[in-house]
């Protein structure tokens, strides 16, 4: 498909048939005021019931799409990009990690692959903040009391946490999400330090100290907060080694992705209080889990609602359908990672 163009007269009507003309598929059903944009917009093909896509069935589905609106709940690997019909020529992921996707692949197919960056940063890194303090706080085994109707006579001794108020925080991965968590942070008076692949310029480290070296950061951690991408590197980053690191009674969040942490030595180290306490919204396997964190009451647990904001959700699907408008009018890509 050659993207539509026209005279610069007649651009909004042009740029408008170049998106009703264009078949796009979304897997998932979003949210309201996206999906009503996207089948304003476009030649719409949506999953009405919220069908779970299987391979199969995505492929079958994107026979005559142009363009196709995924999620991370279905994985783009080689052999799927290899399948999927001869007309999709757009991938647009309703999130920022493309994990799920083989980029290779799909540079290798020419398949045009785009993400939702920006969007969700203040929302992702309120959600590491609530991690952080909801597992300082014990806030999840205390609320379970609560509906157990086990709230007794109160005791000084009680439900007790720890403080986050001028504590050493260590981010790992400072990005967009880091920086976000960072700035927060400083409302509480933390001394924040980050480790990343390379060091942020002054103006991007929200005040934060780089460690080049994370074995020289860790020790030095009351509280650890997970915010990089998974890749090959960072694939079981915080085990059991790096766990020896912290100090003993620290509190580590998880928002980036499951797979950083090794559940093999996280759980265990819960377990015998090592490390104080733990906040995930990211699990391995998700929506599965290891089990074994549902019996710890020091593991303040929530399922992947990084972005759920309703704003944030929204910008996310506006940002996929201003990608597949850009391709249908032949203009630049508002975020574009393969």
């Amino acid at each position: 498909m050659t993207p539509a163009t026209g005279d610069k007269g007649q651009g909004d009507e042009l740029m408008s048939d170049a998106t009703k003309r264009f078949p796009l598929m979304a897997t998932r059903l979003m949210p309201e005021a996206v999906e009503a944009r996207f089948r304003d917009e476009f030649d719409a093909r949506p999953n009405e019931e919220d069908t779970p896509l299987d391979r199969k069935l995505l492929i079958e589905r994107a026979e005559g799409c142009h363009g196709i609106v995924g999620s991370p709940t279905e994985r783009f690997d080689a052999e799927t990009i290899a399948l999927l019909p001869e007309s999709v020529e757009i991938l647009a992921t309703f999130s920022v990690g493309c994990d799920h996707i083989d980029l290779e692949a799909a540079k290798a197919r020419g398949l045009v692959v785009c993400n939702t960056p920006d969007v969700l940063t203040d929302a992702t890194a309120d959600t590491t903040i609530l991690c952080l303090l909801g597992a300082a706080r014990m806030a999840q085994s205390a609320e379970a009391v609560l509906r157990r109707g086990e709230w007794g006579r109160w005791s000084p001794r009680g439900m007790l946490g720890t403080d986050m108020t001028g504590k050493r925080l260590g981010i790992v991965g400072m990005g967009r999400i880091g920086q976000g968590v960072a700035r927060r942070a400083q409302g509480f008076g933390m001394e924040v330090m980050y480790h990343n692949r390379r060091e942020r310029p002054p103006e991007e480290a929200e005040g934060a100290t780089f460690h080049a070296d994370a074995a020289e950061m860790l020790p030095q951690c009351d509280f650890l907060a997970l915010t990089c991408p998974l890749t090959d590197e960072t694939h079981h980053w915080l085990n059991a080694e790096r766990i020896a690191l912290l100090p003993d009674g620290a509190v580590v969040a998880n928002t980036a992705r499951g797979p950083v942490v090794d559940d093999d030595a996280l759980i265990p180290a819960l377990e015998s209080g090592r490390v104080a306490a733990a906040g995930l919204d990211v699990f391995t396997g998700e929506p599965k889990l290891d089990e074994r964190y549902l019996k710890l009451e020091n593991a303040f647990l929530l399922p992947h609602i990084g972005s759920a904001t309703i704003e944030t959700r929204n910008a996310m699907g506006f940002r996929c359908l201003d990608n597949m408008k850009a391709h249908a009018e032949g203009t630049d890509y508002p975020s574009r990672v393969a």
